[in-house]
């Protein structure tokens, strides 16, 4: 890929990224939908699978009018952009949810979501999200890794 192309794709595959958070901020699940495309895949952090723009925009509106009310999402890091062709990347994000009654996030709620996006006629668009907790390894698993 050209260098200038990849550059471009990389600021819409930012502003993709910008968008989600911008509709998670405002609580609005329609605009969260929009980052998907229709048929995408969306595994939550505790492995719930969404199907579909529709179902995603859907649950997270009634998490933004419950439990998830007054949250906010914040930027805990760098995006990490792979492309596997012209019209297609992987992407790693990691950040946080700040609840409404949180000063800041807690460390212990620092997720990693991984994405495949496509570039549909519309610009890119998420087809694959599968978000999980950051946790360091516990005592049994290091002591395996030994």
């Amino acid at each position: 890929m050209d260098a200038n192309l990849k550059k471009q794709n990389e600021q819409e595959i930012h502003r993709v990224f910008s968008a989600l958070q911008a509709a998670w901020n405002e609580h609005n699940g329609s605009a969260f939908g929009q980052c998907f495309t229709e048929e995408a895949d969306y595994v939550t952090f505790n492995g719930q699978h969404l199907k579909g723009r529709q179902a995603i925009a859907e649950v997270h509106q009634k998490l933004f009018d419950g439990v998830l009310r007054g949250s906010l999402m914040t930027e805990g890091g760098s995006i990490q952009i792979r492309f596997l062709n012209a019209d297609m990347a992987l992407a790693h994000c990691v950040g946080a949810i700040k609840l409404r009654w949180q000063r800041k996030a807690p460390k212990n709620r620092d997720s990693i979501n991984t994405n495949v996006l496509i570039k549909e006629k519309d610009g890119w668009k998420i087809a694959a999200f599968h978000n999980c907790r950051i946790q360091p390894p516990n005592f049994i698993q290091q002591w395996f890794m030994k």
